[in-house]
């Protein structure tokens, strides 16, 4: 087991850990793209496209899900440490337009030993389109030295 506390590890590796989930396969399929990551923190953007609509012509709860997804899983590795999603809960408020950017800021509201609780707001602009509460398992496993 790494002896660095979670902070230390986050600063010395913090580049390492960027480049992992920036080259994260699913989310570089879908056009996800990380831009920030801090202590227990991520911020994913989405540049929405004509095949991710649903048959209303609005973005698909899937795709803003799996921004929001990809956000979580940034900010709960954010230290480091192998961490798997156990829980969420989605809350759709409004629809998100074809074309829009959308962004999902995901903040660590606190963590223990083996869980953390996350909250993910999904935005299009301005407006906050999607909310997602999340629980992370916290692993034995460290993913960088």
């Amino acid at each position: 087991m790494s002896q660095l506390g979670d902070s230390e590890r986050h600063h010395q590796y913090k580049e390492e850990i960027f480049n992992l989930f920036e080259k994260e396969p699913y989310a570089s399929s879908m056009g996800i793209r990380l831009v920030e990551i801090g202590e227990g923190s991520a911020a994913a953007e989405l540049k929405t496209a004509d095949h991710m609509v649903n048959s209303h012509g609005t973005i698909h709860g899937a795709v803003i899900f799996a921004l929001a997804d990809f956000a979580f899983a940034a900010a709960c590795n954010s230290y480091g440490r192998t961490c798997v999603g156990l829980s969420t809960t989605v809350n759709f408020m409004s629809a998100g337009q074809k074309g829009a950017v959308l962004r999902a800021e995901a903040v660590e509201e606190k963590k223990n030993y083996r869980t953390a609780w996350y909250n993910i707001k999904v935005f299009s602009g301005d407006e906050l389109i999607a909310s997602m509460e999340a629980m992370a398992y916290r692993k034995d496993h460290y993913f960088v030295p």
